[in-house]
């Protein structure tokens, strides 16, 4: 749509770097363990865990299955564009479809976190909620007062160009998704031993989900997003000393770690809180607090909520200016947006994309006081977040496939094993995915599903399709930033 009559953009158009990128200086090495450890520090979360502990059992299945034809596919497709192809997304797009189409597809790299910001607080506040009174958890004002006031405080700390940001970020692996995630299964495993039982069978017949129609797994589709982000990864390809041999190993031992991290949590929770009392928000800390209520030790509950919420707060401020640093860069050399929309501030920071973002998130935010579940909000806000982000994998699938075919001879540090193979079933099960989005869960009943699907529809595809083709449309020659070049990343 945005790219119709758009010529094939040539390798002269979009100049690729030198041959010698394959092959970093040895003193750049890094090993596949540490890689491994890398990509699931930057996967792994504890957030998705109550979606999922809605099924019980089945939540392992409905793990493995969108890692085996999401994850896997992304990971060592992406990691072959990174290895031959610099500048992200945009680049690998640009070459194998068009210039318009890379556009697209960093706008939606971008777009996904006005959405993903008020999913991602409203788990914050429902965190925050169990410091002070558990009672917040539900209420819809809370959540929306917590997701303005955290959202600009992190605008304000972002705009001043703060360091370390990322450092705390990593820091969250641990403190906020490892002890978390340990304390929460071994406890849950001490909790079953005792001979207590399981708030959702555990039996082999309750492997598979029941099946009463596509709105019975529309829970998946989080999980796609749960996985996504391994196109930002795989640029550390071509820092292994044999990317041929060890980039396999490192992605199959994070899948297998994050697995691990996914799935634990998701089944103690299902042991201890009953799935029709489950809030997809408050999950993990409502199984906190009956568990540690369970041992006589439930004063651990606002520590472990604290815990919770540093990662968060950490996960969020990287991905507050990283998008967006993106999505300016190209705009500024090829002149997508508005010249008040690429304007820097003292610090070198794009102060007015944050800013409008944050009165769009403001407005969003609105949504859970004014939808009567929180848990209905926090669903909405996820998969219309999910499915922004399957556009640019589907123009990510397709590009890849185009520069086998049309620079088969460009130098690659690594390249996928049937190649065409996995960008069908990674394009298949992304567009399945986004598809199936536009259903409403069965665990949501009752509500108007012509309301779900307007509002589904037009946030995904207006902010994801509808809104990049206007600034394309309307874009002018005096949008372009001479200096652009000068604008480090």
């Amino acid at each position: 749509m945005l790219g119709a009559g758009a010529r094939q953009v040539s390798a002269e158009k979009v100049p690729a770097p030198p041959d010698t990128r394959t092959r970093p200086p040895a003193a750049n090495y890094i090993s596949w363990v540490a890689l491994a450890l890398m990509t699931t520090s930057s996967v792994a979360s504890l957030r998705p865990a109550p979606t999922m502990a809605v099924y019980g059992l089945a939540a392992v299945f409905l793990y493995l299955l969108p890692a085996i034809v999401f994850l896997l596919p992304t990971s060592l497709v992406s990691a072959e564009l990174a290895s031959g192809w610099k500048g992200g997304v945009y680049n690998w797009v640009a070459l194998g479809i068009s210039k318009p189409m890379g556009f697209l597809a960093v706008w939606c790299q971008f777009a996904m976190t006005i959405f993903y910001y008020p999913s991602l607080l409203g788990f914050v506040a429902s965190t925050l909620a169990y410091v002070f009174n558990p009672a917040l958890a539900s209420s819809g004002v809370w959540t929306a007062l917590v997701i303005v006031v955290v959202y600009w405080t992190g605008v304000w700390v972002s705009s001043r160009g703060t360091k370390g940001v990322a450092g705390l970020a990593s820091g969250g692996l641990i403190i906020g998704t490892l002890i978390p995630g340990v304390v929460l299964v071994v406890l849950g495993l001490v909790f079953l031993g005792q001979g207590n039982p399981s708030a959702a069978p555990m039996t082999a017949d309750h492997f598979l989900p029941q099946w009463a129609g596509l709105a019975s797994l529309v829970l998946i589709v989080n999980n796609f997003l749960s996985y996504s982000g391994m196109e930002m990864n795989a640029v550390h390809v071509s820092s292994l000393k044999e990317p041929a041999r060890e980039f396999p190993r490192a992605i199959f031992l994070a899948m297998g770690l994050v697995l691990l991290i996914f799935i634990l949590p998701a089944l103690a929770i299902s042991w201890i809180v009953p799935a029709e009392t489950l809030s997809l928000t408050a999950g993990i800390m409502q199984a906190f607090d009956a568990i540690f209520g369970e041992f006589g030790v439930q004063w651990l509950t606002p520590i472990f909520g604290i815990m919770l919420v540093t990662a968060s707060l950490g996960g969020m401020l990287t991905w507050l200016a990283g998008p967006s640093k993106g999505l300016l860069l190209i705009s500024r050399q090829e002149g997508y947006l508005p010249p008040f929309l690429q304007r820097l501030n003292k610090h070198g920071v794009q102060q007015n994309i944050l800013v409008t973002q944050g009165v769009v998130t403001t407005v969003i935010a609105l949504g859970y006081a004014l939808i009567p579940s929180v848990s209905s909000a926090y669903w909405l806000f996820s998969v219309i977040t999910t499915q922004v982000y399957l556009i640019m994998y589907l123009l990510m699938f397709v590009a890849a496939v185009k520069l086998r075919r049309s620079h088969p001879d460009h130098p690659r540090g690594y390249r996928a094993p049937m190649l065409v193979s996995l960008c069908g079933v990674g394009f298949a099960a992304s567009l399945a995915a986004l598809l199936v989005g536009f259903i409403p869960p069965s665990q949501f009943g009752g509500g108007n599903e012509g309301i779900y699907f307007v509002i589904v529809a037009g946030g995904a595809l207006g902010l994801g399709l509808l809104v990049p083709f206007l600034f394309y449309r309307l874009r002018k020659p005096s949008w372009r930033q001479p200096e652009a070049e000068e604008v480090t990343s």
